[in-house]
């Protein structure tokens, strides 16, 4: 059995026991937050709910690796059947067993940012547009602009005159070569990066059968890092948890290291709004750095 009260101070304590419902915890840096969500999971398979039940997500594979590594030692065996990774990682398990809903076949291939840029090549030639022209965008601009555009649910031709103003003349002919780039990839069962958010988020919300599946599964969901989620992974997390109502996130509402990739800063501070009745906690005691530094 874990000491939970010797091991936590006061601050981390009360959060991991009083972690069901909707919870927002907001945490600085070197205050404890890893170690918050670590001994929570563990807390919560001291309390016989099932590895499978829980959903664990981050954002690195390290950060992954580093907290279910965390939870087996607390636990002192392996711990099968938890559900840890990244957004992407578990996107991608969840997609081999509903792809055929929306139209891919289960041993879809991931295409990796090289294999993108090259689709997208093809399809600007497709569409005629000139490749070696500096007027036309180089498919890896061109592949930031859809990636930007579909993270943050903003139509293309407002991204370019958002970003990339320069492009606006061929505002019409990209969004031509946008959909040229998602036929194709459908047509070759293949998928990229920004689509196993894309995908999992559209089996989600137009199947309530498999909604309703996951949703019933996961009851418990925690996430780190909370503050560089983007639109996609707040609305997946927010569909997970609409069963079981236990959604735990940590994050620290001044930073946001990933607005490069559509992350909104809003998921975290309008976390309360969104979520009627959620505990907010703070982790101020701060174990990493000098009060000169901070």
């Amino acid at each position: 059995m874990i000491d939970f009260i010797k091991e936590l101070n006061k601050e981390q304590y009360e959060i991991v026991k009083q972690g069901d419902g909707y919870v927002l915890v907001l945490a600085g840096a070197g205050s404890g937050k890893t170690r918050v969500i670590t001994y929570r999971v563990a807390y919560l398979l001291e309390k016989g709910i099932a590895p499978s039940a829980i959903l664990l997500l981050t954002f690195t594979n390290k950060a992954a690796k580093e907290m279910i590594t965390r939870v087996e030692k607390l636990m002192g065996e392996k711990i099968k059947g938890l559900w840890g990774g990244t957004f992407h990682s578990v996107a991608s398990r969840v997609l081999r067993m509903e792809a055929h809903t929306i139209g891919f076949e289960k041993n879809f291939t991931i295409m990796d940012q090289d294999d993108a840029e090259v689709l997208l090549k093809h399809c600007l030639q497709e569409e005629g547009l000139d490749t070696k022209s500096k007027k036309t965008p180089a498919a890896s601009t061109l592949l930031s602009m859809v990636s930007y555009a579909r993270n943050t649910e903003l139509p293309l031709d407002e991204v370019i005159e958002l970003k990339y103003s320069r492009f606006t003349p061929f505002a019409d002919a990209l969004k031509s070569v946008a959909e040229r780039y998602k036929r194709e990839k459908k047509r070759a069962n293949v998928m990229d990066f920004d689509d196993l958010l894309i995908y999992w988020l559209e089996v989600l919300e137009q199947n309530d059968g498999v909604r309703n599946k996951w949703a019933t599964q996961f009851k418990y969901i925690l996430v780190d890092e909370f503050q560089d989620t983007n639109k996609l992974q707040a609305k997946i997390v927010r569909l997970l948890a609409e069963t079981h109502k236990n959604l735990f996130v940590v994050g620290d509402d001044a930073q946001s290291i990933y607005s490069f990739r559509a992350a909104d800063i809003h998921n975290i501070l309008n976390f309360p709004k969104e979520f009627e009745g959620a505990k907010i906690f703070k982790l101020e005691v701060n174990y990493r750095s000098s009060p000169e530094i901070l």
